[in-house]
C-alpha cells in the first residue's frame, strides 16, 4: 500500500462525510477540497543584494520540501531601483502529498510557535473560497536554523480550494484543523 499523508486520509475518511452532511451535497464530488497551497515571500532588499534571493530560495525549499523559484519583477520602478526581470521574491506551489505534509506541519508545529498566538483571523477570504494567511517570521518553522538566517522575512500562504463560497471554505479549513479565532462575543 502506498504512503498517504495523515491529513489526506482524514479528508477522505472524515471531512468529506462531515461537509456532505452539513451542506446537504447530493454528490461526493460537490464537496470542496484543497487544490493547492501557494507560498510567496517578498525579498525587498534583493534589488541591491543578490545573495538574499539565494538564501530565501534555500529557506523556502527547506520549509516546504519542494524546490522554490525566484519571482521576477514585471516592470521597471525607478524609485525602488528595480528593473524588469530582476528577482524580487520567492514562490512555491504545493499540490497533493507535499501540500498535505506542509499543511500538517503548519497546523501542528509552526502556528503554535508564534508568539502570543490566539488563532488565525478569518478575514483573509477572497469571496471565491480561497484563504490567504500572512506570517511575519519564517523562524516559526522548525526546519529553519535561527543562527543561519540573515534576515527575518514574512510570507503569504494561500489555500486554494474548490469551494464556491467563503463559508464552505472556512468550514473545510476548520475541519482540517486550522485554528481560527473564536468569533463568539461572549468568550472575548
Amino acid at each position: 500500500m502506498a504512503y498517504a499523508p495523515r491529513l489526506k486520509t482524514k479528508y477522505n475518511e472524515e471531512i468529506v462525510t462531515a461537509l456532505k452532511d452539513k451542506f446537504q451535497y447530493k454528490s461526493v464530488m460537490q464537496v470542496p477540497r484543497l487544490q493547492k497551497i501557494a507560498i510567496n515571500q517578498g525579498v525587498g532588499a534583493a534589488a541591491t543584494d543578490k545573495k538574499l534571493i539565494d538564501n530565501a530560495v534555500n529557506e523556502m525549499t527547506t520549509i516546504t520540501g519542494q524546490k522554490a523559484i525566484p519571482a521576477k519583477s514585471k516592470k521597471d520602478i525607478s524609485n525602488f531601483k528595480l528593473r524588469k526581470g530582476m528577482p524580487i521574491g520567492v514562490r512555491v506551489t504545493l499540490r497533493d502529498n507535499n501540500m498535505y505534509e506542509f499543511l500538517d506541519r503548519l497546523i501542528a508545529v509552526a502556528l503554535p510557535r508564534i508568539r502570543d498566538f490566539k488563532g488565525i483571523n478569518d478575514k483573509g477570504f477572497d469571496g471565491r473560497g480561497n484563504y490567504t494567511l500572512g506570517i511575519t517570521e519564517q523562524i516559526i518553522f522548525p526546519e529553519i536554523n535561527i543562527d543561519q538566517i540573515n534576515k527575518i522575512l514574512g510570507m503569504d500562504i494561500t489555500f486554494v480550494t474548490t469551494a464556491k463560497t467563503d463559508v464552505e471554505a472556512l468550514e473545510l479549513l476548520k475541519q482540517f484543523g486550522l485554528p481560527f479565532k473564536n468569533q463568539n462575543p461572549t468568550q472575548q
